[in-house]
C-alpha cells in the first residue's frame, strides 16, 4: 500500500491521478474527508489525517509499505515531519519519498530551505529507506496571475532580473511516481528537479505573449509591495516573509540551475514553459477561469 499525503493539493492530486492511471493501490491522506471526496474518482482509499496529530498518522500509515511525505508549509514544518517519520517507524513503513525544495539545507539563508533541510536530516537519521526530491518553482503558480494576464496583460513578482528553471507540476508528479514505484533504484538519492531551461521573468512574459497572441508584461514588484498585497489577500505575515526570502535568493541567480535529474528518473525531457502555456492556453485568455492540466 502507498500512502500519499497532501493529496488535495496541486501536486498531491496529480500524483494520485498518475498512480491511479498505472493501476496502483493508493491511500490518500486528507485533513478533510469532504474536501477529498473528488479523489474517489481515482478509486483511492481516503483516510483523514493531520501532520500535527500523531494518532491520526498512526491510523493513516497502518499497513503502508511506502509513503510520500508532502508536508504543509508552516513555521513548525520540522516538527510536523518529525511526527510523520516517527509514525512511519511505528508502522514499519519501509520507504519514504520526501517532497522537499530546491536549496534545502539546514544552513540555508531562507527559512523554507532550513525547514526542508532539517527534515531531510531527520529522515536520513530515521533508519527508513528514503528518496528526496527538491523541485524548483512550479509553473502552475502562474495560475494565480491568470486574471491579470488575461485581462490586463501583466503579472508582477519581486523577482528582479533573475532567471529561474521553473518546472511543471505534472513533471514533478511523474518523478515522484517513478521514485515511489522503483525504490531499489532511487533509495538513498536526492534529486533537484528543474525545467529544461532557465528563463527570466521577461522571457516568461514573452512566452505568454507568443502563445496567447497578446502582449504580456512582467512588472518587477518591490518586496514591500508584494508583502502588502499578500497581507491584503489574507495571508499570514510569516508566509509573506518566507516568499520574500525566496525571491531575495532568486534575485542573486540562485534558482537558475538546470539539472538532468528529471531525465535521469524518467528517461525523457521535462516540459518547457511554452508547452505549459500551450496546454493551459484557455486559462490565460480573457474571461477564462484558471484551470490546471
Amino acid at each position: 500500500m502507498i500512502l500519499i499525503t497532501g493529496a488535495t493539493g496541486t501536486n498531491g492530486q496529480e500524483i494520485v491521478k498518475q498512480l491511479a492511471e498505472q493501476g496502483v493501490t493508493v491511500r490518500a491522506m486528507v485533513r478533510n474527508l469532504a474536501k477529498g471526496e473528488p479523489l474517489k474518482a481515482f478509486n483511492v482509499e481516503l483516510v483523514e489525517g493531520d501532520f500535527s496529530n500523531p494518532a491520526s498518522l498512526d491510523a493513516a500509515l497502518k499497513g503502508v509499505d511506502k509513503a510520500l511525505m508532502l508536508p504543509p508549509i508552516a513555521p513548525n514544518a520540522v516538527e510536523l515531519q518529525r511526527n510523520f517519520i516517527e509514525a512511519a517507524k511505528r508502522a514499519g513503513t519501509a520507504y519514504i519519498v520526501k517532497f522537499s525544495a530546491i536549496g534545502a539545507d539546514p544552513n540555508s539563508p531562507m527559512r523554507l530551505g532550513r525547514w526542508h533541510g532539517d527534515a531531510e536530516q531527520l529522515l536520513a537519521d530515521s533508519g527508513i529507506a528514503y528518496c528526496t526530491l527538491r523541485p524548483n518553482g512550479f509553473m502552475q503558480n502562474f495560475f494565480a496571475f491568470a486574471p491579470l494576464i488575461a485581462n490586463q496583460g501583466l503579472f508582477a513578482q519581486p523577482g528582479g532580473q533573475s532567471s529561474i528553471s521553473h518546472i511543471d507540476v505534472r513533471d514533478i508528479s511523474e518523478a515522484i511516481v517513478q521514485t515511489l514505484l522503483n525504490e531499489t533504484v532511487h533509495a538513498g538519492k536526492a534529486y533537484t528537479l528543474t525545467g529544461p531551461e532557465s528563463l527570466s521573468f521577461d522571457q516568461v512574459a514573452a512566452n505568454f505573449s507568443q502563445v496567447l497572441g497578446h502582449t504580456v508584461q512582467y512588472i518587477d514588484q518591490a518586496p514591500e509591495e508584494f508583502k502588502a498585497n499578500m497581507l491584503a489577500w489574507g495571508q499570514p505575515e510569516w508566509l509573506a516573509d518566507t516568499f520574500n526570502e525566496m525571491f531575495a535568493l532568486y534575485r542573486t541567480g540562485w534558482g537558475a540551475e538546470v539539472t538532468e535529474d528529471f531525465t535521469t528518473i524518467t528517461g525523457h525531457a521535462p516540459r518547457s514553459f511554452e508547452q505549459f502555456i500551450q496546454d493551459n492556453r484557455q486559462a490565460f485568455m480573457p474571461e477564462a477561469a484558471p484551470a490546471a492540466v
